[in-house]
């Protein structure tokens, strides 16, 4: 790309192409040797790589040349699949940093916008960088119109993470010619694009899922009031919102900025080793960040409080969700990755008191969870395991009571973590050696097999054959 249209690159290429540089992961030389013994009684000597901070890694690239053998670790829970310089997560002491900043520290002072500066640049903007990145950011937030004529081809009760995963993808047929992804300032172009375009999609998916007219982004607000005025505004009432919603709404999204190698992350990284469309690699994050056990976690907090009613049944679901013969979980409490408690909660909790006495909204669902939330905290059971309220919990409550919707809570998630997907992303693709993600397996199914022609095969007992209604149709295209 010979020349950038935007602002933020006209002020100075050369700069920020330096500032850039300094966000590329620097593999370390190995530290120790680890010594491996086979059953067979063969030893092998595989490197061990110690980073800035967290425990060691034993480096197997060339385990299967070595020795013949492969590892198993379903969930890749004990495997290390890149070098970051961006997040750092102890689980442990409940620590989260974003390129070295605690997270409670760059909640309190800083913004999402800073935090999205800070992960593409490596360190925290001036109040001039600021300024013009946030008017960068700004000026990118509008979409191509084809794009939005492609919103009114879904369904009306289509879900809205439905929605931005193909509209997210459809990003890829509008931006596929005008970039290098092997150039580090086209990637810089990338990550601002699409940064500032998640929350224009998600707004129009809200608002074509209500059948309200589309609202454009105005450049007299900042990116999070933008994106609160595409969401809630009209064309017949003047535009207004509190400065505590504004800050609720920016913390959330800095919580949610990024949280080192998870499903959505790994999603990103493993489609973007294929050389594939950015764009497209953000649609499938989006696609893992959509079940119940990742992005969907705070929609799961609202359910699971609706289905516990009201206070009163409060105790009896505590006691379900002790047993382990009971299928009920307590959703929003402990967290796989956090034994202690979730730093991004602490944060949280404070912020959702905040918004819940300015919004004056207290209705039953949301006296119900803070009622439980403070039920658990005083059961010897939670406290013994650690089971504190994590980030979903209080966001999810914080949703309500600005009226998002139940279906639009993931949505907000994907807006939110774009920024880190992007920037894990512009990572990979900045390393000196590039290699398609290509996981192993251990097999355990049938030996090889004698073929039987189909005349001499027998019908086995019972047909393996789903039946499926004659009136059936997956899409809808069969009126009855």
């Amino acid at each position: 790309m010979s020349q950038s249209p935007h602002k933020w690159h006209q002020e100075s290429i050369d700069s920020q192409k330096s500032k850039m540089e300094k966000t590329v992961p620097i593999c370390p030389l190995p530290q120790d040797v680890a010594t491996l013994t086979l059953p067979n009684g063969k030893t092998v000597q595989l490197p061990v790589y110690k980073g800035t901070k967290g425990p060691p890694m034993i480096d197997i690239t060339q385990l299967y040349s070595k020795t013949g053998y492969f590892t198993l670790d379903p969930g890749f829970s004990s495997t290390g699949a890149c070098m970051s310089t961006m997040t750092y997560i102890d689980g442990d002491k409940g620590e989260l940093l974003y390129r070295g900043y605690p997270i409670e520290t760059l909640a309190k002072y800083s913004s999402y916008i800073e935090v999205c500066y800070l992960f593409i640049y490596g360190h925290l903007p001036s109040q001039k960088e600021l300024q013009l990145f946030e008017e960068t950011m700004v000026s990118e937030m509008m979409i191509n119109e084809k794009l939005i004529e492609f919103y009114k081809g879904f369904a009306s009760d289509s879900h809205p993470m439905a929605i931005m995963v193909g509209v997210v993808g459809a990003l890829s047929a509008f931006m596929h010619k005008d970039f290098d992804v092997n150039d580090p300032r086209d990637r810089e172009y990338i990550a601002i694009k699409l940064v500032a375009k998640m929350p224009t999609l998600a707004a129009y998916a809200y608002r074509t899922a209500l059948g309200l007219p589309i609202i454009y982004p105005n450049k007299k607000y900042s990116f999070i009031e933008n994106f609160l005025y595409m969401m809630f505004s009209t064309p017949m009432n003047d535009f207004n919102v509190d400065k505590v919603i504004v800050k609720a709404l920016d913390t959330i999204f800095m919580l949610h900025a990024d949280h080192e190698q998870n499903a959505s992350t790994s999603t990103v990284r493993i489609a973007g080793s294929s050389l594939a469309n950015p764009f497209a690699c953000i649609a499938a994050g989006i696609t893992a960040l959509w079940g119940p056990y990742h992005g969907g976690a705070n929609e799961a907090v609202l359910n699971m409080l609706k289905e516990i009613g009201n206070k009163e049944n409060i105790p009896k679901y505590l006691q379900k969700a002790k047993s382990k013969d009971n299928s009920f979980r307590l959703m929003g409490f402990g967290h796989r990755v956090y034994k202690n408690y979730d730093p991004r909660a602490k944060v949280m909790q404070e912020m959702c008191y905040n918004v819940l006495e300015k919004t004056k909204r207290a209705n039953d669902i949301l006296e119900l969870a803070i009622q439980l939330e403070q039920t658990a905290l005083k059961d010897d059971y939670f406290i013994q395991r650690k089971l504190y309220p994590n980030v979903d919990f209080y966001t999810g409550i914080v949703y309500e009571a600005l009226s998002i919707p139940t279906s639009m809570f993931t949505v907000m998630f994907a807006v939110q973590r774009s920024i880190g997907w992007i920037c894990q992303w512009m990572e990979m693709m900045s390393e000196k050696v590039q290699r398609i993600s290509r996981p192993r397996q251990l097999y355990v199914g049938e030996d090889q097999r004698e073929y039987i022609p189909i005349k001499d095969r027998k019908e086995e007992e019972k047909s393996r054959v789903c039946k499926l209604p004659m009136h059936s149709s997956l899409f809808g295209l069969v009126k009855v």
